[in-house]
């Protein structure tokens, strides 16, 4: 399988007044395949956002390597050509859209990114009507963004990066501000870009309902990758989460205090209604 994008020994030190640094990133070694699923937990702080940054250009590591689909982007002879195609293969949705947003008329932002990539005006009009589709704000096309919700606006940011159709997207907690439908909204769109067409997703958040829908988890903390495994191997280990300062979804909480009550279920058990349904049968049968 091809690896999309790989770090080795990624390190990233924040310069403070005085001369201090603080090292945000330590050592990251860390492989993700193309059309993979990931989702990266850890508290505030921990460094998932700066390994965003990291992975999508907005920063420069201050020690290690970052290779993306095989071109080293930490490289100091990294040429302008090799600088554009990686930018256009890996896109990025912030935490608050009303930094990502910047004309007047949706569909007019939805273009932005074609336009910058020099298409042509057919193209661009193709790929704005197919990324409204693709996000359900066909119907916005001629609205002002500011007259949106969050959960809309976040929408059309996410248009605006799948109209430059790249191969990778990075949500950097996309959905922190939104409420639960608008988060709803915002993770199916993740699930379709990836299972659908095959884009790389990478979710940087702080929801583990929205974790364990991921292929993968990675949890990180003081800069380190401390634990990297499949929904079901990372949220079965409850004591290793809690050292991290993170929980597993409500459901599996539940049922871990009620084994530590003295019952016997199985864990992890990662989907609510199925949690429901465990206590149900367990308690109805008695």
């Amino acid at each position: 399988m091809n690896e999309f994008i790989i770090t080795e020994n990624l390190c990233y030190t924040y310069e403070e007044d005085g001369g201090l640094g603080v090292d945000v990133l330590k050592n990251v070694n860390l492989k993700i395949v193309s059309g993979e699923y990931v989702a990266v937990l850890g508290h505030n702080g921990s460094g998932k956002s700066t390994l965003a940054k990291l992975l999508n250009m907005i920063l420069v590591p201050t020690g290690g390597k970052i290779f993306i689909d095989g071109i080293d982007v930490s490289s100091k002879d990294i040429s302008d050509d090799e600088i554009f195609s990686v930018r256009e293969k890996i896109g990025m949705v912030f935490q608050n859209p009303d930094n990502q947003l910047v004309a007047t008329i949706v569909e007019e932002d939805v273009a932005f990114g074609p336009e910058n990539l020099g298409l042509k005006p057919d193209i661009i009009r193709a790929r704005v009507d197919e990324a409204l589709s693709e996000v359900g704000m066909s119907d916005f096309a001629k609205y002002a963004p500011h007259r949106l919700s969050g959960g809309q606006k976040q929408r059309i940011a996410i248009a605006g990066i799948i109209a430059m159709k790249p191969r990778c997207i990075i949500f950097d907690e996309s959905t922190s501000m939104l409420d639960p439908h608008g988060r709803e909204d915002v993770v199916s769109i993740m699930e379709k870009l990836n299972k659908e067409h095959g884009i790389t997703v990478i979710n940087i958040t702080h929801h583990m309902d929205e974790a364990v829908r991921a292929e993968r988890v990675i949890v990180i903390d003081g800069g380190c990758i401390c634990m990297d495994g499949a929904p079901s191997e990372v949220f079965s280990n409850m004591d290793k989460l809690k050292e991290f300062g993170l929980e597993a979804p409500q459901g599996t909480e539940l049922l871990h205090e009620l084994n530590i009550a003295g019952e016997d279920f199985t864990l992890p058990c990662l989907d609510d209604d199925a949690c429901v349904k465990e206590i149900l049968e367990k308690y109805n049968s008695i």
